[in-house]
């Protein structure tokens, strides 16, 4: 007789198994029902042990409904990172140089998924490269619009704990997704706040089957014993696709352009060439002037065309 179905939150993934977390804070390996299936770390589900004598592996038979979910898709396939996020930490670093067009692509489906975003930058204890970073942030320091983004300099090998103090107030009582680019102190950040994430992340990748760090999967992890402050680590990535959003849409998901949309003269302007355009007028006022960076409209510009492509 099969036993009844019951709740459960996936706080691991790799490949078709993930790991599930009873209300009791029993972990169980399950697996979703049907090929097509997909979970996702972050999922409430409703999940269901086997038969008696038949393994020890349960089955998701549900996914209950998200209030977000978080991915990126490309032209070939689509990679979901997290489901039901308060906030995502984005992490950069001074060294190795990072990419602001994969910073603004990671920070565009943030927006479009209505998930707040933070940004981290790491090693400002290499002042001179520290130093051009930071500049290099500055259209973000400043941007125009409701909530501006948050950029907190950090140096995870050289001051933790000042980086932990910052840290926490931040993540108290919200799930987090760290997200960022392999070489930038992803596992550092969260070994520092998860004391202990090493041991379980072996845990979680035996129990899995998997033998990988969790650089192949994504995990999450409790930061306090009440279980309401959660730490996800994801994967790195070098590409970020954005196929999911349509071109109209791509203004309202960057703050400063979207500050200026409102101006323009014609309602349906791509803000590309169109006369009376109030986001073309903020890039000739420059930022100094609450106008819009060239190289953020530049990223604009780009991502239009791209996404046009996709579509046409």
């Amino acid at each position: 007789m099969a036993e009844a179905q019951r709740q459960g939150l996936v706080v691991a993934s790799h490949g078709r198994h993930c790991v599930v977390e009873t209300a009791d804070g029993e972990r169980r390996i399950c697996h979703p029902r049907g090929k097509r299936s997909q979970v996702v770390v972050g999922d409430r589900v409703l999940w269901q042990p086997p038969p008696t004598g038949q393994g020890e592996e349960g089955t998701v038979e549900k996914v209950l409904e998200r209030r977000n979910l978080f991915y990126r898709q490309d032209e070939i396939r689509t990679k979901s990172f997290a489901a039901n996020l308060d906030q995502i930490l984005i992490l950069i670093a001074s060294e190795p140089v990072f990419s602001e067009m994969q910073l603004a692509r990671a920070l565009i489906a943030a927006e479009a998924a209505g998930i707040a975003p933070l940004i981290a930058l790491n090693k400002s204890d290499l002042a001179q490269a520290f130093e051009r970073a930071w500049e290099r942030l500055a259209p973000y320091r400043s941007m125009a619009g409701p909530s501006p983004y948050p950029v907190l300099p950090l140096s995870l090998g050289q001051a933790p704990d000042a980086a932990k103090d910052m840290l926490m107030p931040l993540l108290a009582g919200k799930t987090t997704l760290v997200l960022g680019p392999s070489g930038v102190g992803k596992s550092t950040l969260v070994n520092l706040l998860v004391p202990g994430a090493a041991v379980l992340t072996a845990e979680i990748s035996q129990a899995l089957n998997s033998g990988r760090h969790t650089t192949t999967s994504t995990a999450l992890y409790w930061m306090d014993a009440a279980h309401s402050t959660a730490l996800i680590d994801s994967p790195g990535f070098q590409e970020f696709g954005l196929h999911h959003i349509a071109p109209t849409d791509l203004a309202r998901c960057m703050p400063d352009i979207a500050a200026h949309a409102t101006a323009c003269r014609f309602y349906n302007c791509t803000h590309l060439h169109e006369p009376g355009c109030g986001v073309i007028s903020a890039v000739k006022s420059g930022s100094d002037a609450e106008g819009i960076s060239a190289i953020r409209y530049s990223i604009y510009s780009e991502l239009f065309k791209e996404l046009g492509q996709t579509r046409y």
